[in-house]
């Protein structure tokens, strides 16, 4: 019977069905019973919420975000149907509240469960420190935290293996050496290109980051941005000057992948201490074929890291301080679906 192929489809689709648990029949926000308030972010109108799935103690991370504005939208809000209600004015000066109509004022929510402890640390407010991670830290520290701290890519492999999201794919290279899957990410509503953001997926699943890039991976890397650039531009328009291409160090789950976003969307992530534009990578790896072995890279920890307990056994002398604020408001840049 194990051999039937009929037997296999329907344990793969029962597995799947029990890893999409609330996914599958949520249609309003009543499940769930609100815990804490993890971060709050004025800037980028973003909440993250930990809450609990009512009758149960199953955890879940919520993530309320204001959508961006399209002009469409914009047209529609400058209506009747839009009611203001006066603050105060002064002079030539007037401030609002505006309440437009239902469909108009959206929220965008990713949920995110069950979640893990990892996940609602990530999406918590921290303080941040800087690593200067040399090669010989890499080795010593790095890598046995990533055998035990990594978060699971499963999800990952359902994107690659089309057992999940294949109807949003926007272009697929399946050549297991330089191929890629390239598709919405989770952060981005898919139409408003403002603050569009993909993300290409690569087919191998020996790279982990860039730190293990070399000079046989740069037909990868010049694949998933020739194709990747060329199907973002039929696709949506948007021409590669008008992209900001590159890779996290440290990511948010360890499969390699490459960020394509508008360069009019600060997008979180892309600041010094987190991004590696891919052009720069590529020229980096032509330079020197293991300049990624050999380079010291800079990225930002946050202090409730299993990471920086780790950093301080090594003996690295940390100092917690608060993190410029526009670093603190990008360290929760949850890639895909991590």
């Amino acid at each position: 019977m194990e051999n039937n192929p009929i037997s296999k489809k329907i344990k793969m689709d029962n597995n799947v069905a029990d890893m999409a648990g609330i996914h599958e029949n949520l249609v309003d926000l009543g499940r769930f019973e609100c815990s804490e308030i993890l971060k709050d972010d004025p800037t980028r109108k973003t909440t993250a919420v930990r809450a609990t799935v009512k009758g149960s103690d199953e955890p879940a991370v919520v993530i309320l975000e204001k959508t961006a504005f399209s002009e469409p939208n914009v047209k529609a809000i400058f209506s009747s149907a839009t009611v203001v209600q006066k603050t105060f004015h002064n002079d030539i000066y007037g401030n609002y509240s505006g309440f437009p109509k239902q469909e108009l004022n959206g929220l965008k929510i990713t949920v995110i469960h069950p979640a893990t402890e990892k996940h609602i640390e990530k999406w918590s407010a921290q303080e941040s420190f800087l690593v200067n991670e040399t090669p010989e830290l890499y080795s010593s520290v790095l890598l046995d935290h990533l055998k035990e701290s990594s978060f699971d890519v499963k999800w990952v492999y359902n994107i690659l293996e089309h057992r999940r999201e294949s109807e949003r794919i926007v272009c697929e290279d399946p050549d297991p050496a330089t191929g890629f899957v390239l598709l919405p990410d989770l952060k981005w509503d898919g139409h408003t290109l403002e603050n569009l953001y993909l993300v290409a997926i690569v087919q191998r699943r020996d790279l982990t980051s860039i730190r293990d890039l070399r000079s046989q991976h740069l037909p990868l890397l010049r694949n998933i941005w020739r194709k990747g650039t060329e199907a973002i531009e039929r696709r949506y328009g948007v021409p590669a000057c008008r992209l900001r291409v590159y890779l996290h160090y440290q990511p948010s789950y360890y499969h390699l992948h490459v960020h394509f976003t508008s360069v009019r969307f600060e997008a979180p992530g892309t600041h010094v201490g987190k991004a590696h534009l891919l052009p720069e990578v590529i020229s980096n790896v032509e330079l020197l074929p293991d300049f990624y072995q050999r380079a010291t890279l800079s990225y930002y920890v946050r202090a409730a890291d299993p990471l920086a307990d780790r950093f301080r056994r090594a003996g690295y002398n940390l100092q917690v301080e608060s993190a410029p604020e526009a670093v603190q408001a990008t360290e929760a840049d949850s890639d895909g679906g991590s």
